[in-house]
């Protein structure tokens, strides 16, 4: 008998084509879902006839009381090789092997730069005027070149964010808890000695920290006013570095130009989250990894992880 696998949020119904599943055919019967579970009994629920579970990214918690529920599951891969949604002591006691898979910085790079220009030059207002017969020309953009851009982590995502910045001639300056002033040189950055003096200093402000207990709420209402009237933030990293009620605080107030967010609390967004509304506020669903060329690695792996396992040798072990 075969072998049964979920797909979670299989949002565009793309899984089944984004890569070879025929490695798996005879052994196992691949179903997705393209709607989200909300709670952890819907979750129970969906996944009771599963043995295998590929989820995308940290958008499905795997907690123990949820694992526990799940008496038939024998794996879980997990997109990515880092996953903070998935307990994995618990996973391990109930044995369940958890995997994960290749992928790439450079999706959330472009997006970001997709952000940052958009808001810096009004396009969502001028292309909603255009369609709509409405004034030509109601918006006078912000320059990039000669302003400066202030990353915040300037890892393998901030480091390629910054590259692109100094293409655009910008002053690129970087701030981590555990940077150097020669890792920033060695990325093309300039070195602020503290968080408060990037968001004080700089146009745009741009966050590419792992979250973690130290990064969470990084910046909240007191940081987030330190940043210039006429200034821009970006977020593609993880919502929770950023307090959210203090974002919308400046956003209706207008003590920031705008700001560019891919993540949230809760997702997908509920129909009457504040963030949906927001005024100033340029959002995307969490398109961040969302290209071709990810997708293409997430569910190719996901395929070859399925596939040791049945084979008895898990490759890409999480935990």
């Amino acid at each position: 008998m075969k072998l049964r696998c979920a797909v979670l949020d299989d949002y565009q119904l793309v899984a089944a084509t984004a890569a070879d599943w025929s490695p798996v055919a005879d052994d196992v019967d691949v179903v997705s879902f393209a709607g989200h579970c909300a709670t952890e009994d819907e979750l129970a629920e969906r996944l009771a006839g599963f043995d295998i579970v590929v989820t995308l990214r940290e958008r499905v918690p795997f907690p123990a009381t949820l694992l526990a529920r799940l008496p038939r599951l024998r794996l879980l891969v997990a997109s990515g090789m880092r996953n903070t949604s998935i307990d994995y002591a618990a996973a391990e006691r109930h044995g369940v092997t958890v995997c994960g898979t290749a992928s790439t910085a450079t999706p959330p790079v472009e997006l970001t730069w997709a952000l940052l220009l958009a808001l810096a030059r009004g396009l969502v207002t001028e292309a909603g005027s255009l369609r709509n017969n409405g004034p030509w020309q109601s918006t006078v953009g912000a320059d990039l070149y000669g302003r400066r851009l202030g990353i915040l982590g300037l890892g393998k995502i901030g480091s390629r964010v910054a590259a692109v910045g100094r293409a655009f001639g910008m002053d690129v300056v970087a701030w981590s808890a555990n940077l150097t002033p020669e890792r920033a040189a060695e990325a093309g950055a300039g070195f602020a000695a503290t968080r408060e003096e990037l968001l004080e200093t700089s146009d745009f402000v741009s966050v590419h920290l792992v979250l973690s207990e130290r990064t969470r709420g990084l910046l909240g209402a007191k940081e987030l006013g330190l940043m210039r009237p006429g200034s821009y933030l970006v977020n593609t990293s993880r919502a929770a570095i950023i307090d959210q009620d203090a974002l919308l605080d400046v956003l209706r107030r207008g003590a920031i130009a705008g700001a560019g967010v891919d993540v949230f609390d809760v997702e997908p967004l509920p129909a009457d989250h504040p963030m949906r509304s927001a005024p100033r506020l340029l959002a995307t669903p969490h398109l961040g990894y969302v290209s071709q060329a990810n997708y293409a690695a997430y569910y190719g792996d996901a395929v070859e992880d399925i596939r040791a396992y049945l084979d008895g040798e898990p490759v890409r072990r999480l935990g």
